[in-house]
């Protein structure tokens, strides 16, 4: 058995808000998700949706996730970043050198995203979203690896990142130095056991596989809610 990606799902203050803005950056439809918040439904490959969901927590620090989008010209790299600070977004320094070539922006609640310069030869294959970078441990990677049934496409000098059989972005952690966690992830992921499986079967496996249960004040829960070896939350939902 393995878990299947069903959303990336962020914590935000207006949903509805940050989702049009993603909507407009992305060309992906808004809908309303049935797990509640609202939802974008991914155009291309990609493969999961993504999902925002009602919080009252404001954003005190960098994300551990963010999106890599890519470029196949100069051209597109500033259309990108032109209709993302139209739709809100601005850009933001987090230390990068005035030599690299992508640009980082946040979107119109902070969360932290790259426009990768053409001629990335890791994303080359990759589609507009690249990449979800992620700042993680090896362990981390080879969690997620198993947990999905997605292999390994990297695995060098502790960085690791992994990829769906299906194509659609890469998943990558980046390797120590970590950064030390403060508090809930704005960002996680949603899962449900793959083919119809059994909810319980599946939280035992992803224990076994070095998952956690954690208590986030979900209360009785139709979901289970987990950590991954690095402490990243994330929610198993029973097959639909």
């Amino acid at each position: 058995m393995t878990s299947q990606l069903l959303a990336l799902s962020f914590d935000a203050n207006d949903p509805a808000g940050v989702a049009r803005f993603w909507a407009g950056v992305l060309g992906w439809e808004m809908v309303d998700d049935a797990r509640g918040g609202v939802a974008l439904l991914p155009s291309d490959d990609t493969g999961f949706r993504l999902r925002f969901v009602p919080s009252q927590e404001r954003k005190t620090g960098p994300n551990q996730t963010h999106f890599d989008l890519t470029s196949q010209s100069l051209e597109q790299q500033q259309e990108t970043v032109a209709r993302a600070l139209e739709l809100g977004g601005r850009h933001i320094d987090i230390g990068q050198l005035p030599e690299e070539e992508h640009v980082v922006l946040a979107d119109p609640e902070g969360n932290e995203f790259c426009v990768i310069e053409p001629g990335n030869n890791f994303l080359a294959d990759c589609g507009f979203i690249g990449a979800l970078s992620s700042d993680g441990s090896q362990q981390v990677g080879y969690f997620w690896s198993e947990a999905l049934g997605w292999p390994l496409v990297w695995d060098q000098d502790q960085e690791t990142a992994i990829r769906s059989p299906h194509g659609g972005p890469k998943i990558t952690w980046g390797g120590p130095p970590l950064d030390p966690k403060t508090g809930k992830n704005r960002l996680h992921f949603d899962l449900a056991p793959a083919d119809g499986g059994d909810l319980q079967a599946e939280v035992d496996r992803l224990v076994s596989l070095g998952a956690k249960r954690i208590d986030i004040g979900q209360g009785d829960a139709a979901w289970v809610v987990l950590a991954d070896p690095d402490g990243n939350e994330f929610c198993v939902w029973p097959a639909a």
